[in-house]
């Protein structure tokens, strides 16, 4: 892990930096992605033990560039979305997590999927697709994560029973935040038991259809299991609104 990531690091430079640019219309920072491939799921030794739910590993070529946050949606952009869209801000966190939405840079949480892509259309952005976000949060390494677990993530033994503000830990080599941990973040794809096939595929999108839809990266309540491995995942009813489900937006 520590020489493939050296790797990554010193090849940066030569290959030039991911770029970002702040979106003018949520004031959030919005890094470059460029097109590529990588091996999706539970795609390595150091990966296992896996759960079925991410096999099986299956290469994926995404075929073009995109944009992806460089950070949670922080509760401050949210609320520039509601102020312009008119729409209520969402019931606060329980145990006083963020009293009156007071915290402005803690990640927004108690969102449905609904509102999450209301949010990023309003953006300009959507939401990334569950391959595009593993893609993202891999950043290039090759193993089942993109650093030591306490130096990336907020997680249950280190968050202190609550989210954190923004981009404090370690970014991946694409310079992305909180890919692992903090909060779990919804993706635009429906949710399946497994992978189904190890074909290779270019731009997946999951299932046409679903009750349940696809969230990545793990949450502060949650231990180091969910925090081993980029490609650990989860479904949950889109109507859900709960205080450890956040998100980012993407778009091209």
């Amino acid at each position: 892990m520590i020489r493939s990531l050296s790797l990554i690091f010193f090849l940066l430079p030569l290959l030039g930096q991911p770029k970002v640019q702040i979106n003018p219309k949520d004031g959030l920072r919005y890094v470059s992605i460029p097109a590529g491939s990588f091996r999706m799921g539970c795609a390595t030794a150091a990966d296992e033990p896996c759960d079925p739910k991410e096999k099986p590993a299956h290469d994926v070529r995404i075929s073009k560039g995109f944009q992806i946050g460089q950070t949670e949606v922080p509760v401050e952009a949210y609320k520039r979305f509601a102020a312009a869209t008119k729409r209520a801000m969402p019931e606060e966190p329980r145990e006083g997590r963020n009293p009156q939405w007071s915290l402005l840079t803690l990640p927004m949480t108690m969102v449905a999927w609904s509102d999450a892509v209301a949010y990023c259309q309003w953006a300009g952005m959507r939401l990334p697709s569950e391959a595009e976000w593993e893609y993202a949060a891999r950043a290039g390494t090759k193993g089942a994560r993109y650093g030591a677990v306490d130096a990336i993530a907020w997680y249950v033994v280190n968050a202190g029973g609550k989210p954190h503000p923004v981009g404090q830990k370690q970014a991946n080599p694409f310079q992305l935040h909180d890919m692992l941990g903090n909060v779990w973040e919804w993706t635009a794809d429906w949710y399946a038991d497994s992978y189904g096939s190890a074909a290779p595929l270019t731009d997946p999108a999951g299932p046409a259809s679903g009750q349940f839809g696809v969230v990545r990266g793990g949450g502060f309540p949650n231990g180091a299991d969910a925090m081993q491995r980029a490609s650990f995942r989860g479904g949950l009813n889109p109507a859900r609104k709960v205080m450890y489900i956040g998100f980012r937006c993407a778009g091209n």
